[in-house]
């Protein structure tokens, strides 16, 4: 009896010490108008902060970081006295008050790896990321009976380990009373809480290399259900306690151990980083100064252990920099994030590059196409051992809400886990309807994949298409796909193995000779630490990279690189730019992208990539707004749109804008030599012409097959409809019939180009897929001073067929 007295009169005396801490009227008196604030708003949890109350009363805030029970049940109590002082009214609505606590917790502010069994009993802050969460239940506290026989009602109230006094009741529910009459349950007096089960996962980039990443699972009752979603990164204030196991109960000596949440807070989807004012001033000045080429140099800083692709290198800034996300008022949500492909043969970086992705993003998630998924990556249903209920589990792409997601050999995933996230992509979301769970969930992620082609390397003798292998619908969802071919090129080859080589020869200064690296180098603290008491960098922040002629190469380049710091913060302030499209920039993003659809006509499956679709539209306007976000402009202007053009260009048709490929030497000789030699009729000779493009063995340069200008630098075309090969009998006895009506006639390169723009013209302003001979002839004509004769179109259209773009039937002509 005498302790239980001695408990009693601590209980009350913690109450007191806490109520004349809530009740703070002589002082500034936070808490009080905090708490009428809290019964304005109707709420029953009052959020305390730790550093309050230690300036107030160290030895009682020292309590309860360590009794953490029985200090906050005293504390909740105090706050019920002091609600029934305030308004008597709300204080008998509600059954109980909670309190919530926030701020600097200390050696008890950890992860879920460092959560041992010391802190048993305290009050403890977990930093991580939900992984899982359960449906919410109701549980009963409060059960109200009546007995018809008596005419009496009785109440009993229940209690569990997870409440705060830990003295858990007879979960058997009363069906009759003392003298076995039977018992109605009164449903509408009885009272419920709601109860929901979360776990949290440590932070994937705390995790130790080697080692699994650690979870705890957590309670959360009454108002603080379904505050939280899988793939939110989260701090959980509550206390630790351990659960006898449900099969052993109290006789076996293993216990699991769960957190009861009092507080739980979201931490920001963008990663804070700290900047100074200097860092800001440095970063805007930079931008002003090197306003002409601030682009290219951020790009150049990019993975420069990597020579050469550069067009990559830009694609990828334009994706850690992204788009604008609008979301109209219909409720469409037009994406922001720029999704990035590269296929290519192997040992071209490609895995290089993503590796770099994922120390330079602010938030990345690296997964591989074999080891994930279509679940894993976006969501899982699971069931709970424990409670035999259904949770859902988040996947890669949700865990990475506002990042990036690499995903390495992205050809070795199956066709259903590849199918899985193309509404990830498009939409930003997973939708999940399965086992009776009806849920959505926010994955607007930005994807940079790798893959290697069909055959392993690419083929060139097989169209691009061909040599990708995937579909369109999921192309097209990518908005750049480049193709890195390892090309034999002396000159380009002498660069990387003397880039490679000064990479293997550098040595770190601060590495000892000999030196071998500590166990847990390259392990972050285990602790993590609150984001609201981050210390500032003392450091000053270094533009440019230091020079060394190993890394850099000699000092006659005058391109600096920029030092990973400064690209990681240059980075973070130009996401938050918002631009917005001039009328300039939006008519040539309009132009352009009709253009590119005419191109698509015209050169079908010849030299694409992927498909040219209305998303190829956007494409463009997000590479122009994170080219003009590079430069910290407010407004897309021409110049970015220009940019934009020619990294589509690069990637949908493998070539440069207005570079055209030249003709090697030895081709230019072995067509004179064939025009010397006996003339051959003009199927053979384009038959000819393009075999001897495509032996790669015998010309210098690789046979590109991107490259569609190879055909239209045959300088003369002879004209005349050229006919299928035939055995050479059959071919002396019957002349060529078509030549004869345009014999002699001749057709340039340059004349075919203009004709070929004039008939795509021709065919888009009569929207119709046929014209006839005497039609076209007239509007091919019309308002041109060098008229095309109709030798020269006859001739043009015979090669037009040849190269299956159109065909010819009674003078009428058909678009294929």
């Amino acid at each position: 009896m005498a302790t239980d007295t001695t408990d009693d009169r601590e209980m009350r005396e913690a109450q007191r010490d806490y109520l004349d801490f809530l009740d703070d009227d002589q002082d500034q008196g936070i808490y009080q108008s905090k708490v009428r604030d809290m019964i304005s708003e109707n709420k029953a949890r009052l959020i305390v902060n730790v550093n309050d109350l230690r300036r107030r009363n160290e030895t009682r805030a020292a309590k309860l970081m360590s009794n953490a029970f029985e200090e906050l049940l005293a504390f909740q109590r105090a706050l019920k006295d002091l609600v029934a002082s305030v308004d008597g009214t709300y204080a008998k609505q509600h059954e109980e008050f909670f309190i919530g606590l926030e701020g600097s917790f200390g050696s008890k502010h950890v992860s879920p790896r460092t959560l041992t069994s010391r802190l048993l009993g305290s009050m403890v802050c977990v930093e991580g990321i939900i992984t899982k969460c359960s449906l919410v239940r109701p549980k009963v506290v409060r059960s109200v009976h009546y007995c018809p026989a008596t005419k009496k009602t009785m109440e009993r109230k229940y209690t569990d380990l997870t409440s705060l006094d830990a003295f858990p009741s007879s979960a058997i529910y009363p069906t009759k009373d003392e003298e076995n009459n039977p018992l109605e349950t009164e449903f509408g007096l009885s009272i419920y809480k709601d109860h929901q089960t979360i776990t949290v996962q440590e932070m994937p980039e705390k995790a130790p290399a080697g080692q699994l990443p650690r979870s705890v699972d957590i309670i959360l009752d009454n108002d603080l259900v379904d505050v939280v979603k899988p793939g939110d990164r989260v701090q959980v204030i509550g206390t630790y306690r351990c659960l006898p196991g449900k099969k052993g109960g109290f006789t076996s000596g293993t216990f699991r151990t769960i957190m009861i949440a009092c507080h739980v807070k979201q931490m920001s989807k963008e990663v804070s980083r700290s900047f100074s004012a200097d860092d800001v001033a440095k970063i805007r000045n930079f931008s002003r100064i090197r306003s002409v080429n601030v682009f290219d140099q951020l790009a150049r800083s990019l993975a420069p252990s990597i020579h050469g692709h550069d067009y990559i290198k830009k694609a990828i800034l334009c994706m850690l920099l992204g788009g604008v996300e609008k979301v109209l008022e219909n409720g469409t949500r037009i994406r922001g994030d720029i999704n990035v492909l590269l296929i290519g043969d192997p040992s071209v970086a490609k895995s290089q590059l993503l590796r770099y992705v994922l120390h330079t993003a602010p938030r990345a998630i690296p997964t591989t196409g074999r080891g994930s998924s279509g679940v894993g990556l976006t969501a899982a249903v699971t069931t709970d051992q424990e409670t035999g209920e259904r949770r859902l589990e988040a996947g890669a792409m949700v865990l990475a809400d506002r990042g990036v997601v690499c995903i390495d050999e992205f050809d070795k995933m199956s066709d259903m886990d590849r199918t899985a996230i193309h509404e990830v992509m498009e939409q930003g979301r997973v939708t999940i309807a399965k086992a009776g769970i009806h849920a959505r969930l926010n994955a607007r992620c930005s994807v940079l994949a790798a893959a290697n082609p069909v055959y392993g390397r690419y083929d060139q003798y097989k169209t691009p298409m061909e040599n990708i292998g995937l579909q369109d619908s999921l192309l097209s969802r990518f908005d750049l796909l480049f193709i890195m071919l390892d090309q034999m090129d002396p000159e380009q080859d002498r660069e990387i193995s003397d880039h490679v080589l000064r990479m293997h020869r550098y040595r770190d200064p601060r590495e000892q000779e000999g030196a071998a690296m500590a166990l847990g180098g390259s392990v972050d603290v285990l602790a993590t630490d609150d984001p609201d008491a981050m210390t500032e960098e003392h450091e000053e922040l270094q533009i440019y990279e230091k020079h060394n002629n190993l890394l850099h190469g000699s000092k006659k380049k005058k391109d600096k690189i920029l030092s990973k710091e400064f690209m990681r913060k240059y980075i973070h302030v130009a996401k938050i730019i918002t631009p917005v499209l001039t009328e300039e920039a939006a008519n040539h993003i309009a132009e352009e992208y009709s253009r590119l659809r005419s191109q698509e006509q015209l050169a079908a499956d010849v030299a694409r990539t992927s498909p040219v679709t209305a998303r190829t539209l956007e494409t463009l306007i997000r590479l122009s707004t994170a080219h003009a976000k590079a430069r910290m402009s407010k407004a897309v202007e021409l110049e970015d749109t220009e940019v934009a053009v020619e990294l589509v260009q690069f990637a949908y048709f493998k070539k440069v804008l207005e570079k055209e490929k030249k003709r090697t030497r030895k081709e230019r000789d072995s067509d004179s030599e064939e025009d010397d030699g006996e003339e051959a009729p003009p199927s053979q000779r384009s038959q000819r012409t393009r075999k001897r493009g495509r032996q790669g063995s015998q010309s210098s340069e690789p046979y590109s097959p991107y490259d569609f200008s190879e055909e239209q630098d045959v300088p003369q075309i002879q004209a005349g409809t050229p006919k299928p090969a035939k055995p050479q009998q059959q071919a002396e006895e019957e002349p060529m019939e078509a030549t004869s009506q345009a014999e002699g006639a001749e057709l340039s390169a340059e004349r075919l180009k203009e004709f070929k723009s004039s008939l795509f013209g021709v065919f888009q302003s009569a929207h119709t897929q046929s014209v006839k001979m005497t039609k076209l002839m007239e509007e091919v004509n019309k308002e041109r001073e060098s008229r095309f004769t109709e030798p020269e179109v006859r001739a043009a259209l015979a090669r037009m067929q040849d190269d299956n773009q159109v065909m010819v039937a009674d003078d009428i002509i058909f678009l294929i």
